[in-house]
C-alpha cells in the first residue's frame, strides 16, 4: 500500500466516523450513569458523585469548526499520541523535560534511597477534562494528569513505587488501584480498604512495592467501575526485571518445566539485560541495531452514553497512527501533533507494551499484516509464551509484552489493528512505516 492510498483510505473511514456520531440519534444513559455514580459513591463513602446534569466536560460534542474538513489534524493539542508511545517516566526529577502535553509536569518527584531500596515518587491528580477523541468530536473524560492515557510508571524489580496521589475533582471521589503484587491491603486503591476513596480535595500516598517484573496496569477502582475506567482512568506501569534476581531465581521468570542448565540460566538473564532499561539501558541482543519500546493501550469511547462504543482508538485518538493527508501535504507526513504512522528501523528489535481497557466490549484484539511476534503475556515471562502468531485476543485489563522483528523486510507502511472489523474502521486501525 503506498502512501496516497493509505491516506485516502483513512480520510474515507474518518469522515464515515464523524459523520455517524453526528448523525446518530442515541438515547443518552447520562442520567442512569450519573443515578449509578450517585449511589454508588454514596453507599460507600458518603458522599455523592457526579450529577447526571452537572458531569465534567458537558455532553461529547461532534462540531466541525471553519477549518474542519481537513482529516489528519486534530484542533486540540494538548496530548500528543505520538509523543506518548515512547514516554517513560521513572521519578526521576533531575532530567525533567517538557511534558507531552507542553508544559512542564511535576510528575516525577524524585528518586531515592531508604533502608537500603530505591523509592520512586510519583504525583499523580485526578481531573475532569474535555479530550478531543477524533477531529472535531470531542468527549468528557475524567483522567490523571490530564491525559488520557495517564502517564505511563517505569520502576525497577524491588523499588518501592510511592504515588502521591490528589483528587482535583470538586464533586467525586477516586482512587488508584495497581495490577501489582501488592501485600498491604490499604493500599489496594478500593473503596473498602485501607483509607477508602480519596475525596474531592484530599491527598493520600500509595506505597507499592515493584513485582513481579512486567507490563502491569493501573486505574481508579470507584464504582461505577465501567464508568471510570471508560471515562479515562488508567495507566502502565512497567517493572523492569533484575538480571542477578534472574540469576538467583530463574524459574520464577520463566515458563518453563525441564532442567534449568547453566546455559538456560544465562539466557535468561541475558533477556533480563535487554529488557531492563533502568540499569541496563545500553544492552543490546547480537543481531540489532537498538531496541525500540513503545506503549499502546487499546481504549474505546461511548459517545452518547448507551453503552455501546462509537471511537475506537490506540492511545485515545481515532487513526492518530495511520497516514493522512493535510493541507500541507506533500509526500511526506506532517510533524507535530497530526496523524501519521509509527516511523521504526528496520534493524531495531520493537518491543510493544500492550494493554486492553476497552469498555462495553467483551474483547479487543492486536493484529500485524505481513508479520508474526512472540507474545509475553503480562510480560512476566522472559522466553515467550506463544510464538510465530500474528494476532491476541484481549479481555479487559490483559496486557502483554509484543516482540516485532522487521530486519528482513522491505522498508514501507506496515498495517497493525484491532481484527474486529468494526473496530479497525472506527478508528483503532494504525501502521508502522519501516525505515532503513
Amino acid at each position: 500500500m503506498n502512501e496516497d492510498d493509505a491516506a485516502s483510505m483513512t480520510e474515507q473511514l474518518e469522515t464515515r466516523l464523524v459523520d455517524s456520531i453526528e448523525d446518530h440519534e442515541g438515547v443518552s444513559r447520562r442520567t442512569v450513569l450519573g443515578g449509578l455514580a450517585l449511589a454508588g459513591g454514596s453507599a460507600i463513602t458518603g458522599i455523592g458523585a457526579a450529577q447526571s446534569g452537572n458531569e465534567s466536560g458537558g455532553n461529547a460534542t461532534a462540531g466541525h469548526d471553519a477549518s474542519f474538513g481537513t482529516p489528519g489534524k486534530y484542533t486540540e493539542k494538548n496530548f500528543d499520541p505520538h509523543g506518548y508511545l515512547r514516554e517513560f517516566n521513572t521519578g526521576d526529577s533531575t532530567n525533567k523535560r517538557d511534558a507531552i502535553f507542553g508544559k512542564k509536569d511535576d510528575l516525577n518527584a524524585g528518586v531515592s534511597q531508604e533502608n537500603g531500596q530505591t523509592v520512586r515518587e510519583f504525583n499523580l491528580t485526578a481531573v475532569p477534562e474535555e479530550i478531543e477523541i477524533a477531529p472535531g468530536v470531542t468527549f468528557p473524560s475524567w483522567m490523571y494528569n490530564g491525559q488520557v492515557p495517564a502517564p505511563t510508571l517505569r520502576v525497577e524489580e524491588g523499588d518501592l513505587i510511592r504515588i502521591n496521589f490528589t483528587n482535583g475533582f470538586a464533586d467525586m471521589a477516586h482512587t488508584i488501584h495497581p495490577h501489582v503484587q501488592n501485600l498491604n491491603p490499604a493500599m489496594d486503591g478500593v473503596p473498602q480498604n485501607g483509607p477508602g476513596a480519596i475525596k474531592p480535595g484530599e491527598t493520600f500516598t500509595y506505597e507499592w512495592q515493584a513485582r513481579p517484573a512486567g507490563t502491569h496496569l493501573y486505574h481508579c477502582h470507584m464504582l461505577p467501575l465501567k464508568a471510570h475506567i471508560h471515562r479515562g482512568m488508567y495507566g502502565t506501569i512497567i517493572i523492569d526485571p533484575k538480571p542477578e534476581n534472574v540469576r538467583e531465581n530463574p524459574r520464577d521468570y520463566i515458563d518453563y518445566h525441564g532442567p534449568i542448565t547453566d546455559e538456560v540460566r544465562e539466557m535468561a538473564v541475558e533477556r533480563a539485560k535487554s529488557r531492563n532499561m533502568i540499569s541496563h539501558a545500553d544492552y543490546v541482543p547480537d543481531g540489532y541495531d537498538d531496541i525500540d519500546e513503545m506503549v499502546i493501550m487499546m481504549n474505546g469511547f461511548d459517545t452518547n452514553f448507551d453503552a455501546d462504543n462509537e471511537v475506537y482508538a490506540a492511545n485515545t485518538r481515532a487513526f492518530a497512527y495511520a497516514p493522512a493527508k493535510t493541507e500541507k501535504y506533500n509526500g511526506e507526513w506532517e510533524g507535530g501533533k497530526t496523524k501519521h504512522p509509527i516511523e521504526i528501523k528496520k534493524n531495531n528489535l520493537q518491543r510493544v507494551h500492550v494493554i486492553q481497557t476497552l469498555e462495553y466490549d467483551f474483547i479487543n484484539s492486536f493484529h500485524t499484516h505481513s508479520q508474526f511476534f512472540d507474545y509475553y503475556d503480562a510480560g512476566t515471562t522472559l522466553f515467550p509464551n506463544r510464538s510465530t502468531i500474528d494476532t491476541v485476543m484481549m479481555c479487559q485489563a490483559q496486557r502483554g509484552l509484543f516482540e516485532i522483528d522487521y530486519s528482513d523486510h522491505q522498508p514501507g507502511l506496515f498495517m497493525f489493528h484491532g481484527h474486529q472489523s468494526e473496530f479497525a474502521e472506527q478508528g483503532w486501525m494504525s501502521f508502522f512505516e519501516v525505515t532503513e
